[in-house]
């Protein structure tokens, strides 16, 4: 096979500037959105195009223990959080993807990534699908699974896949919004380091990265993951908000513990480089995967 090392534009598809903000939040709610805010117009400064925030990033990440009170964090989408994103995607002229939590009705949330147009209009909505539920991730409590399937969602720069975070271990997820039609896969995230654990973090990290690599390379598509940073209570965000190439090759990479907006260019004539030496999709025997909709066996 051969490989789609020193690739080169082809199929006179665009360059996008995409840009992340990865930031350390507070229990200040309204710091912690005019940081984010501040993020956008960064990026925007420095030539972005499209700028993705990390999960949740209103405020403290809400699901390291089972509080009601938190549900109170949550608001309508449309509501006051998405109505200044949408001013900022308007001001700056970017498309965002911002990620909220989403009260739908009494009693019921979600997990959700909205995708603004360059105008400030909502283009889509994506609810988390993989909703985690281990110590100090108590996610279940608080977010139904999204039922929104997976989806790609045409803006004026680039057809966005939105995913959050614990989307990510999954290929599935990835395969198939690459397959619904996305340049590039957006993973607005909170993942860290728990205390106690010091001898896994290595680990945990490398095992993270590599995920995103290979959803990349597998789907010939272009990864975005912006991760928080900071501690939070027993959690210590790892950061290192990245984003890879179709052919997985590491375009930038923030650091571990400080707050970082920075700007990538995505070539996406890469894309079609990649996939015509990598034909992935040429070869996939679709006649074969049944077995993928079954919990376990067949």
């Amino acid at each position: 096979m051969s490989s789609p090392g020193g690739e080169r534009s082809v199929g006179g598809r665009p360059t996008v500037r995409i840009g992340l903000v990865q930031s350390a939040c507070t229990p200040d709610r309204e710091a912690n959105v005019t940081q984010a805010l501040d993020g956008v117009a960064a990026a925007a400064a420095q030539g972005a195009e499209v700028v993705c925030l990390q999960e949740l990033f209103a405020g403290h990440y809400p699901c390291q223990d089972e509080d009601h009170g938190r549900f109170a964090e949550a608001e309508g989408v449309p509501g006051p959080l998405t109505q200044r994103l949408a001013a900022a995607a308007r001001a700056h002229r970017v498309v965002v993807v911002g990620s909220v939590f989403e009260r739908r009705t009494p009693g019921l949330f979600h997990n959700t990534a909205v995708i603004f147009e360059s105008d400030g209009s909502v283009r889509g909505t994506y609810r988390k699908m993989h909703i985690p539920d281990d110590p100090h991730y108590y996610e279940k409590f608080y977010f139904a699974p999204g039922d929104t399937g997976f989806m790609s969602v045409p803006t004026s720069k680039l057809a966005v896949g939105p995913l959050v975070c614990w989307d990510q271990w999954y290929p599935e997820a990835a395969r198939l919004t690459a397959l619904a039609g996305a340049d590039a896969l957006f993973y607005p995230t909170a993942i860290g380091w728990l205390d106690g654990e010091e001898a896994l973090h290595a680990e945990q990290y490398e095992s993270w990265d590599t995920m995103l690599r290979s959803h990349a390379i597998a789907n010939g598509t272009f990864v975005v993951a912006v991760n928080r940073t900071g501690r939070e209570g027993n959690l210590r965000f790892w950061g290192a908000s990245v984003v890879y190439a179709p052919n997985g090759a590491c375009l930038a990479k923030a650091s571990h513990d400080r707050p970082e907006t920075f700007v990538v260019d995505c070539d996406l004539g890469r894309i079609e480089w990649s996939r015509t030496r990598w034909p992935f999709f040429r070869d996939r025997r679709i006649d074969a995967y049944g077995g993928l909709t079954a919990r376990w066996g067949h």
